[in-house]
């Protein structure tokens, strides 16, 4: 992995920092394939619970690198198809960890930084926080993020903002869900610490099947299938280990076994590399 990339564990908190501060964190081939193995890496650490994705310098991910950019102008379809490809991969390695994700945005988040943010579970922002699909002003398209910015905005919103590339603010990235929650830059780490908090005490096996859950529910329609389906996912889970220990400790007034003592982590990213 090259230092484009930091990878730390605090306690059971995975922080994941992108570290190319003098080009805003735009990401090229390279940082891709970095942010791929971490996901991957993390994903089977059992001594992780929740993942934040984070950025150094001013801005979160300003999307794609302007010299990666250069070097995709000289190629043919296939070189930007494999690319791409690559691209399309990592957001859905992001997307598809079983454990809980947090990106913390301190600042602007472009192209595929929107794509970076949204492919995350839960995405706190400070007020500097901004967002802009910029593809369009380019003569291109933001199709690789567009199935999770599209899923976390809608698509009546999302056709305004891929076909204008207008710059959102942080209160509108809220209103527009975006963002799950907006602070203060001061106030940033303390409300990411005060959702791990509530993230590191949940089951296991519990969130990864809740987030398999909320792909389903989402994609089908409520017919009988679909209830089918959440009944025998209840009735699994009630059986399991983790669900018979969970429904022990609470008629036993106990907390689960699985809960630890959780310290609040430093988040915010290291300064500037050398």
């Amino acid at each position: 992995m090259s230092e484009n990339l930091i990878v730390e564990k605090r306690n059971t908190i995975a922080i994941v920092t992108l570290n190319r501060p003098e080009v805003r964190n735009a990401f090229d081939d390279v940082l891709i394939a970095d942010l791929t193995k971490a996901f991957l890496d993390i994903e089977k650490d059992d001594g992780v619970r929740v993942m934040v994705l984070a950025g150094a310098g001013k801005a979160f991910c300003a999307g794609a690198d302007l010299n990666w950019m250069k070097r995709m102008a000289g190629y043919g379809y296939e070189d930007n198809l494999k690319d791409a490809k690559a691209l399309a991969q990592m957001l859905k390695t992001l997307d598809r960890m079983t454990k809980p994700t947090v990106a913390r945005v301190h600042g602007p988040a472009y192209a595929g930084g929107v794509g970076l943010v949204t492919a995350c579970d839960i995405a706190v922002g400070s007020l500097e926080a901004e967002f802009c699909l910029t593809e369009v002003k380019l003569g291109l398209s933001p199709a690789t993020i567009s199935p999770y910015v599209v899923r976390a905005m809608g698509e009546r919103l999302a056709r305004r903002y891929f076909l204008t590339g207008e710059v959102i603010d942080a209160g509108e990235a809220y209103r527009l869900r975006l963002l799950s929650d907006v602070a203060p830059a001061e106030e940033l780490d303390g409300a990411i610490n005060a959702l791990l908090g509530h993230l590191v005490v949940g089951g296991r096996e519990a969130q990864a099947k809740i987030k398999d859950l909320l792909r389903a529910v989402a994609a089908g329609p409520v017919d009988d299938a679909m209830i089918a389906d959440t009944a025998k996912g209840i009735a699994e889970i009630r059986v399991s280990p983790e669900g018979r220990e969970g429904i022990a400790s609470f008629l036993e007034k106990r907390k689960p076994a699985w809960v630890k003592k959780f310290e609040a982590v430093r988040v915010k990213p290291p300064r500037k590399k050398k």
